[in-house]
């Protein structure tokens, strides 16, 4: 069981600051999101997290391990996945062997009994998927390598909304296994739906942060945020 924490995490891209003095808690177990609106600085919020950004300041810990000057592989190696936007699969690969890249057993069960969408298109191409099948063998991938936090960005980016409402429950099941879920989404209320806990960033900080539940009694917030108030 793992627990991400940020403390006054600042990112900038290039010269510009993105992120601002952000502070976060992603408990293993839970599904932790960031809402807000476009621009907002949620997917560099989790480049960052990933290390596909540096840290201007502040300080990112996985189970007390400072990790925010680590490389990319050692992150992964801590247990930190990131499922980026873009469903990223290796187009020529079939859905297995997409699948085998994730698992040191070769035991692909448990990817196909939470997808048997998959499991009927094991020896196609990935490039021949749809986007929502494409989407269902990265979580797959994600399940399969078993890593003790997982970043999702965007989930339902490109997606007919009763894919989303499939794949929603995955993540929820994920975090209901152990691990700690941090996901971004635009679809706010399917993601309350199965969150535990939300942070809202307008105009690259934290101008919200509780339970789910208590999103609804400052309704003003998210509305503002995709506002710019």
């Amino acid at each position: 069981m793992s627990t991400l924490v940020l403390e006054e995490v600042c990112v900038a891209r290039g010269q510009f600051p993105i992120v601002s003095d952000v502070n976060l808690r992603v408990p293993a177990g839970e599904v932790t999101l960031v809402l807000g609106p476009n621009g907002a600085g949620k997917t560099t919020l989790l480049d960052a997290i990933s290390g596909i950004l540096p840290v201007k300041s502040g300080r990112i810990t996985l189970d007390g391990d400072p990790i925010h000057r680590a490389s990319r592989v050692r992150r992964a190696r801590r247990g930190l996945a990131y499922v980026e936007q873009g469903r990223a699969v290796f187009s020529d690969l079939t859905v297995a062997e997409n699948l085998l890249i994730a698992t040191s057993d070769g035991n692909l069960d448990p990817a196909f009994e939470t997808f048997p969408e998959l499991a009927t298109r094991r020896e196609i191409r990935a490039g021949s998927l749809s986007g929502g099948e494409q989407q269902m063998l990265v979580l797959a991938r994600a399940l399969l390598a078993k890593p003790s936090v997982l970043l999702v960005d965007e989930l339902s980016l490109g997606l007919a909304p009763i894919i989303v409402r499939r794949l929603m429950p995955v993540v929820r099941a994920l975090a209901d296994g152990g691990m700690a879920v941090l996901m971004v989404e635009q679809y706010a209320a399917l993601a309350l739906a199965i969150g535990d806990s939300v942070s809202v960033l307008g105009r690259g900080r934290v101008v919200f942060s509780g339970a789910c539940d208590e999103l609804d009694s400052h309704g003003g917030v998210l509305h503002g945020a995709y506002l710019g108030v």
